[in-house]
């Protein structure tokens, strides 16, 4: 197999770790790269501080075969990049015409005078190459020493952006014969991850081994990304194909979708197959689920509407729960939440009634129904499926939680009642 080429990739500034802002670019730096062929390999945050972005600079240059570094390059005292990089590579500071005449026509087409402190922008350290900044008065410096390459660009997105796009990955195509990198992801609801590497375990042993399986967990929702590495990506495409073909024997009934699919849109797809339509009556979730739904174009072809009874009298007032259903068993039971998903389909004309009702927390909990008590319910009009979650005493995760199962558990009765 080709051998990789590899990038790191630096993120420099206080504000970083202050969290006062989100790091974009490293996100975006990481998509491009993966585009070409260039396997990034560890990202790093450092604050505006000299020794640390020195030690930053020694490891990368011996993990990575490409360092990218963003931030930095203002013209204040504290943007230190170009003098720490000039340190690194043991040169020194020196005004490059070039970067001061594109500094001075930046300010006079905006109508503005260079000033001492702005012109400190065209000393830059003697071994780079400088890239002109076409968007911006910061430089992009290019150095190439002992077969690695650093590449210095400022921290504001659209101006790093300009000088990857136009500049950096032009040179980096030019220079390295670079692989062909091929993601698919395979999107599951319903099984933890463990459970899941069980069930596949088999299969998984079997890969070759340019290709690569991760588990990415979230709540509610487990992904697998199969990765692989050649030099045709027809080819690989095709390959990862053919695994994924004899891994869905083992696991299809918890697959939904695939690469960008979410669940929210594969239950429209399903219903709009099916030509059905839906309702909900949610308390715990508080519309949640609505919101998921409605958040799908043309999700007005499926949906029919909803209701939120969130307290006891309106369960029985609006919804038509019974009365002695709520008194005897309670807001969260399987009782009450049976008739909720059946009346929401009644009163809705809907072919699926879905309802929720739990204890979403942190109070309210009692030692029979403790904070995390859910319970769902899905009617299709012959019968009415039910399940019973306990959670975590998080009330925001909580909710996400019981959105997702309910909408597993609707995309079931789909399935198990138009087969």
């Amino acid at each position: 197999m080709q051998q990789p080429v590899t990038a790191e990739i630096i993120s420099i500034g206080d504000e970083l770790l202050y969290g006062q802002i989100m790091d974009t670019n490293s996100k975006w730096l990481s998509e491009e790269m993966d585009k070409i062929g260039v396997r990034v390999v560890r990202k790093t945050t450092i604050g505006d501080d000299h020794q640390s972005m020195l030690g930053a600079f020694e490891a990368a240059a011996i993990t990575a075969d490409i360092i990218l570094i963003t931030g930095g390059l203002g013209p204040t005292k504290d943007d230190l990049t170009k003098s720490v990089l000039a340190d690194y590579f043991g040169s020194s500071l020196e005004l490059f015409p070039d970067a001061l005449e594109d500094v001075r026509n930046l300010f006079h087409s905006r109508g503005k005078e260079l000033t001492a402190t702005n012109r400190s922008q065209a000393y830059l350290p003697s071994n780079c190459k400088y890239i002109r900044n076409e968007v911006g008065t910061a430089p992009g410096m290019w150095f190439e020493e002992k077969g690695k390459i650093f590449m210095s660009m400022p921290g504001v997105p659209h101006e790093m952006k300009y000088l990857m796009e136009e500049e950096v990955i032009p040179r980096l195509k030019k220079k390295y014969q670079l692989p062909v990198i091929y993601h698919k992801l395979v999107r599951t609801v319903g099984i933890g991850e463990s459970w899941l590497s069980d069930l596949i375990s088999d299969w998984e042993e079997k890969l070759p081994a340019h290709i690569r399986l991760a588990y990415l967990p979230s709540l509610g929702e487990v992904k697998l990304r199969l990765t692989a590495f050649g030099t045709h990506q027809e080819l690989l495409a095709a390959e990862v194909e053919t695994h994924i073909e004899r891994l869905l024997p083992l696991i299809s009934k918890y697959v939904y979708g695939f690469n960008d699919d979410i669940l929210p849109t594969a239950i429209g797809h399903l219903l709009v197959k099916h030509g059905k339509t839906l309702a909900l009556a949610e308390s715990c979730t508080g519309g949640y689920i609505s919101h998921l739904i409605t958040s799908i174009p043309g999700s007005s072809d499926y949906f029919n509407g909803g209701i939120i009874p969130y307290h006891n009298e309106f369960k029985e007032a609006v919804l038509g729960v019974s009365a002695e259903v709520l008194t005897s068993n309670g807001a969260v039971s399987e009782a009450t939440v049976t008739e909720m998903a059946r009346h929401a389909r009644n009163k809705f004309h809907s072919d699926f009634g879905l309802a929720s009702s739990g204890i979403a927390g942190p109070g309210g909990g009692t030692k029979e129904k403790p904070v995390g008590l859910v319970w769902i319910a899905c009617d299709d009009g012959q019968a009415c499926h039910t399940r019973k979650l306990q959670l975590t005493k998080d009330r925001t995760v909580n909710i996400h939680l019981t959105a997702i199962a309910a909408l597993n558990l609707l995309r079931e009765t789909i399935l198990r009642a138009t087969t």
